[in-house]
């Protein structure tokens, strides 16, 4: 059982870059202009040998409306709630502003145990902002350069007396070691079941306000995510660890992906960066379409991604319950996903409501269903037999009189479902009729929208003994008797 550290303060003071530097990646988007950051995002810390989950939050903004400052200060506030230890940072170059000392105040009356820290803090430059920092009366405050690396040390002596604490705590109720499966139960084809230690990696996915965010919030049960009628309001892919009926799961917000033409703002880019990456990253993308306006270029590019880069695919149109034809609209939306995406024929097309939480029920089982298929593993000898019927039934074609033979085939992996064909000259065969195969593995082995990697590799028709001389009979006779006096 480790500490929670939440990292707060004004905007611009330095904390994402702070968080990049204790989980030891550039998770946190970093840019000069305040405000980049506007939801929470956990991270696994490491100073020392100390292990600890940070967060990083909002800039706190003296609003008390409804607008989106004052909703990004109440997330804020949610995060000093809920963690062990507070680090309030202030600019030791600017030194203290209103706001500082106002803030310096809630957390006084909120947080548990609150550290004050310094940033920006290199050189002699920033010494009166250090100095004015013990006016907030929160002790002595600890100097940092988070660009640089400088202070660690000092805010290690600063957490070391609460990890021992919280160690204690957890000495006497340990949590049981999951289990995982064993190589026998994969080679029979077992689907890895998803545990606390390794949970399905789910990103949902879409253009800007389709409701990502709602949507998550509502798996959750919480108002973890910011959330509002203003598109792009998330800029960084936040991921949330959570159990939905029983099954562990790492959930990944990402930021609305526009098309590439409207993307000018370098933030912007980032954030459409971090999308991605969260795209590769996860086991299963949810592509969120809005009702009204579902099957746009972008929706088909963003579901084209997810493909490409292995995912498996479900395909959630949100806002259905300001649906009116629900019945006429569900059958052209299948057609129509039929249509545009036959990449992903057979994917999970499901209707919520990310307002009501009104089918999230098929969500999961979608989810589910898509994950063991893709996790699915066929026996050779049951892919030879249909690789056998499928010729018969459509042989494959005989460029320039020779015709290609397919003589063995088998899978090479899952996740996505990968297979190698044995055959002669497969820079000859078409597209097509590997299509076909794929199709045919899709309908004959239940694998519906999920990506199918075929591999075509060649296979000689020499006979590899031809050419070589035979051992005379005598020069036999001679080795054999060699061997014989070694044995004696």
């Amino acid at each position: 059982m480790s500490f929670t550290l939440a990292i707060v303060g004004r905007p611009n003071v330095g904390k994402s870059t702070l968080f990049n530097r204790l989980v030891g990646k550039r998770l946190a988007l970093v840019d000069d202009q305040p405000g980049v950051t506007r939801d929470l995002r956990e991270g696994a810390a490491r100073l020392g040998d100390l292990r600890f989950t940070v967060i990083d939050t909002a800039g706190l903004e003296n609003e008390t409306d409804d607008s989106l400052p004052a909703r990004m200060r109440r997330l804020t506030e949610r995060a000093v709630d809920m963690a062990d230890v507070c680090l309030f940072i202030v600019d030791a170059r600017t030194g203290l502003l209103p706001d500082d000392r106002v803030f310096a105040e809630i957390l006084r009356k909120r947080a548990g145990r609150v550290i004050l820290a310094a940033n920006k803090a290199e050189g002699n430059a920033a010494d009166a902002g250090v100095f004015e920092a013990y006016e907030l009366g929160l002790g002595e405050p600890v100097r940092l350069s988070a660009e640089h690396g400088e202070g660690m040390n000092e805010l290690y002596s600063m957490l070391l007396p609460i990890s021992e604490e919280f160690e204690e705590r957890a000495a006497a109720d340990a949590p049981e070691t999951d289990v995982a499966l064993t190589d026998e139960e994969l080679e029979n084809g077992a689907v890895p079941v998803p545990t606390a230690a390794k949970p399905l990696q789910i990103a949902v996915v879409g253009r800007p306000n389709a409701g990502k965010s709602t949507l998550i919030n509502q798996i959750i049960g919480e108002d973890r995510l910011l959330t509002g009628p203003e598109a792009g309001i998330t800029r960084d892919a936040i991921s949330i660890s959570h159990e939905w009926n029983g099954v562990p799961m790492r959930i990944f917000d990402t930021a609305g992906m526009r098309r590439r033409a409207k993307v000018q703002e370098k933030l912007e880019k980032l954030s459409v960066s971090d999308g991605i990456r969260a795209v590769k990253f996860a086991e299963v993308v949810v592509v969120l379409l809005d009702a009204a306006i579902p099957f746009e270029v972008q929706d088909l590019k963003i579901a084209d991604l997810a493909e490409r880069e292995g995912r498996a695919v479900v395909v959630a149109v949100n806002k259905w319950d300001i649906e009116d034809e629900k019945q006429e609209k569900l059958k052209w939306l299948r057609d129509q996903f039929e249509l545009v995406l036959p990449q992903l024929r057979g994917a999970p097309l499901v209707t919520v409501s990310a307002r009501t939480g009104k089918g999230l029920d098929r969500l999961q089982e979608a989810i589910m269903k898509a994950y063991a298929v893709w996790n699915r593993r066929i026996t050779t000898g049951n892919l030879n037999r249909w690789l056998e019927a499928m010729v018969a039934r459509h042989p494959p074609p005989a460029p320039q009189g020779k015709r290609i033979k397919l003589r063995y085939m088998t899978q090479a992996k899952t996740r996505p479902p990968g297979f190698v064909v044995m055959c002669s000259h497969p820079d000859k065969l078409p597209e097509s009729y590997s299509r076909y195969l794929v199709n045919g593995l899709r309908e004959d082995f239940d694998m519906p929208g999920t990506p199918i990697r075929l591999h075509m590799r060649g296979q000689s028709d020499k006979n590899p003994y031809k050419g070589r001389r035979p051992k005379k009979p005598g020069a036999l006779r001679k080795h054999l008797g060699k061997l014989q006096k070694k044995q004696d």
